[in-house]
């Protein structure tokens, strides 16, 4: 006779426990010990001993339906969890997208910003060769100041875009790092409900 594979093993542990967890078979021992108790003729103590012994499978019964539902329970908080951080996941992303978008809005503004100052720069260069006049100086300190007020400008917009590309990452980080420990979780249930009834087989 060859040896018996583990899979025959849990085919026959499901057959006789129905889901694994020997209720149907408690249930079936139970009616037939009902039937076996009605119709035997036993002493009042035997037949005490017998309804006791009833009681007992009817309690073991009662406990694992009630963890079942405790189980069931907690699958759908757990669902509803799931589906909360997806939803989550789902804003920040379209947040995310969103902020790339005006980042790079910023960005076609901070190139227009320094084309213009390569201009003022170029004009500034052009007045600078004019005579020293009262006027010409008072330009020259209005496109100064104006470049520095584009130069500010375009260090804050640099600065929000480098905090921005550092936000998305920490994002993508977490999405990913979330992912994993989805697929470790289904992974870790998946080898928890295959292991299960080889274990009550043995």
């Amino acid at each position: 006779m060859g040896a018996v594979t583990d899979d025959e093993v849990i085919r026959k542990r499901l057959l006789i426990d129905g889901d694994g967890a020997g209720d149907d078979r408690r249930i079936n021992v139970l009616l037939k010990s009902f039937t076996k108790w009605c119709n035997s003729p036993a002493t009042p103590e035997e037949g005490f001993t017998q309804y006791q012994r009833m009681l007992s499978t009817l309690a073991q019964c009662e406990l694992s339906m009630g963890k079942t539902l405790m189980v069931y329970d907690m699958n759908l908080r757990e669902m509803e969890n799931y589906e909360k951080i997806y939803s989550n996941i789902e804003q920040n992303i379209t947040s995310a997208h969103e902020k790339i978008a005006e980042c790079k809005k910023e960005i076609q503004r901070a190139k227009r910003i320094r084309k213009n100052r390569q201009e003022y720069d170029a004009l500034a260069k052009v007045i600078q060769q004019h005579p020293d006049r009262h006027e010409t100086l008072k330009q020259l300190e209005a496109l100064d100041k104006e470049l520095q007020h584009l130069c500010h400008i375009k260090e804050n917009v640099d600065a929000k875009l480098e905090l921005r590309k550092k936000q998305f990452h920490v994002l993508l980080s977490t999405i990913q790092e979330l992912q994993q420990t989805l697929e470790n979780d289904e992974k870790s249930d998946n080898d928890d409900n295959h292991e299960s009834p080889a274990e009550n087989g043995e």
